[in-house]
Parts: structure tokens; C-alpha cells; sequence
């Protein structure tokens, strides 16, 4: 018997686009529930990534990059579910890059709460050949606001990532855990599905693709260890649909195959996936398609 009370609480992990907010999450939960690319705006939704230890639940709250740039419905729509988060959150952990700290995350500042604890994350330390050169960076951050905790860290080394989460235990309040034992996110898999279709679309075409791609979800059906599932992959113009196809049809064929795979580790099944891509001029700006295609 103890009398330390189970903690419960809800993180936000929130920074400009492209930090590894992704990438420290998905090692925080120890499974890929957020998707990752070297794109910024690969992360469009709230997704929340749950850790259940034997006393405590830490609930991550993934959020979008904030958006400076392009004032379309779709970067205002995401911009919405950051600020959203951070009304709702018990913790916030602000991630920054430990050689990079640009405009964009200088403009994330006013927006970070000051009435409930915010852990400086410092990520990709280890691109830092002389670790002395991180002490000015630091000290400058911290004299910018009041952080509870400053933590530095590599968070594709998993290892590095968990050391997190006994810094974080203490700033928890105490209550019941919200998931089960084993749940590792709120997302069901229609949505996670989708989203490795829209990560590998942004992975295997490069820079050739602009980021008004969305992915939809047109059939799921599981039954036993077979799941048949058909997608379609939506873009803005005529011009990006033979990009997306590939010479040959050679992109969509690897882009259909690698989600596949992923889709058969996440769901522990056979696949059989179907992709089609098709054209929706101007979606991305657009409030009425936003809204249809998932991000509100």
C-alpha cells in the first residue's frame, strides 16, 4: 500500500512546425500514433497519445505546427485546435531546436500559458557538437519566461525521450486514469489509417507536392485477420494528380505499398489497400471542405 496518489493529466506538445513534437510523442507513448515527415504541417489534428504507468496516465496532446504563414481556412483551422489545446491542458511541453531558434517560435511565446507549467523541451541535442555552446541558448530562453523545468534531449533516441515523463509526474494532478491500461491513443484506426496514406504522399513525393493534400477513408471493412480498406489521396490541381501517380504510376504503387505495411503492423491483420487520387480545386481554403474532409 502507498499513499501517493495516481496522477492523471493531459500534456500539450506544442512548437513551430517541423521540431519533432511528432517524433517525441510517439517515443513518450512507445508506438507510432502520430504521423512523421520532414515536411512542416505533417501534423494537422489534436491527436491524443496516451503512457499508462503504475501510477500515472500522461495523455499528450500532439498538436499542429502554429502557423505564421498562409492565412488559408485549413493553417486557421489547425491554429484553432492549437490555442484550444492550450485552454484545456494541465502541462504544456514547448519544443525548440537546440541549433534553431527562428521568428516562428519566438511568436509562439505570447501564446504559451502562464498559469500552468510549461517544460522548455529542447530537442536535437545531439546535432550540438560542443555542449557548451547550448548554456547561452538556455540561459536566454529562460530569462524569456518563467519555465518550470528545462529539459534537453534527443527525442529519436527513446531512450533520451523517457526521461520526460518522471520530470513531468510531479506537475500532474492527482485523479483516475481517462484510458485503459493498454490504449495508446483517442484516434480510431479509420483515422490512423489515413494518416500513414498521408504520410508516405508526403514522404515520397518531395517538394513537388505543395502541403493541400488530404486523405479520406472510403471503406474499412475488418474481419477476422483480413481488413480490405479503400482510400482516396485529394489534391488542389490537375498538375499535382500525375505528381502523386508517378511516372508509371511508380509513386502511388510505393506510397500504397509502404502504408500497407504500416497499416498491417498497426492493425496486426492482412491488408488489402486500394488508393486512388482525385482532384478538389481550391479545398484548402475552402470551410465547407475542411470541415468534410476532418479538420474541425
Amino acid at each position: 500500500m502507498t499513499d501517493t496518489p495516481f496522477r492523471t493529466g493531459v500534456i500539450a506538445v506544442v512548437g513551430r512546425p517541423n521540431v519533432g513534437k511528432s517524433t517525441l510523442m510517439n517515443a513518450l507513448v512507445g508506438a507510432k500514433v502520430s504521423i512523421v515527415s520532414n515536411k512542416p504541417q505533417t501534423t494537422r489534428h489534436k491527436i491524443l497519445g496516451v503512457r499508462t504507468e503504475a501510477d500515472a496516465q500522461f495523455i499528450f496532446a500532439d498538436t499542429p505546427g502554429f502557423q505564421t504563414q498562409h492565412r488559408n481556412a485549413l493553417n486557421q483551422a489547425m491554429n484553432r485546435a492549437v490555442t484550444q489545446t492550450l485552454a484545456e491542458v494541465d502541462a504544456v511541453l514547448w519544443v525548440v531546436e537546440a541549433l534553431k531558434f527562428t521568428s516562428a517560435d519566438q511568436r509562439i511565446l505570447p501564446l504559451l500559458p502562464r498559469d500552468k507549467p510549461v517544460l522548455l523541451v529542447v530537442n536535437k541535442v545531439d546535432l550540438v557538437r560542443d555542449k557548451t555552446d547550448l548554456l547561452p541558448r538556455l540561459q536566454s530562453l529562460a530569462g524569456q519566461f518563467p519555465f518550470a523545468e528545462i529539459v534537453p534531449l534527443c527525442a529519436e533516441t527513446r531512450k533520451d525521450a523517457e526521461r520526460l515523463p518522471a520530470i513531468l509526474k510531479p506537475y500532474l494532478p492527482a485523479g483516475e486514469p481517462w484510458f485503459a491500461e493498454d490504449d495508446l491513443t483517442d484516434r480510431p484506426a479509420r483515422f490512423l489509417v489515413a494518416e500513414l496514406v498521408r504520410e508516405k504522399v508526403f514522404r515520397l513525393t518531395g517538394d513537388e507536392i505543395p502541403y493541400a493534400v488530404a486523405v479520406t477513408v472510403e471503406k474499412f471493412e475488418q474481419e477476422g485477420n483480413l481488413a480490405r480498406i479503400d482510400t482516396v489521396i485529394w489534391v488542389e490541381r490537375d498538375t499535382h494528380k500525375p505528381i502523386v501517380l508517378g511516372r508509371g504510376g511508380e509513386h502511388i504503387k510505393r506510397i500504397a505499398s509502404e502504408a500497407r505495411q504500416d497499416m498491417e503492423r498497426l492493425l496486426d491483420c492482412k491488408v488489402f489497400l486500394n488508393v486512388w487520387v482525385k482532384v478538389k480545386g481550391g479545398w484548402a481554403d475552402d470551410a465547407r471542405l475542411i470541415k468534410q474532409f476532418g479538420y474541425e
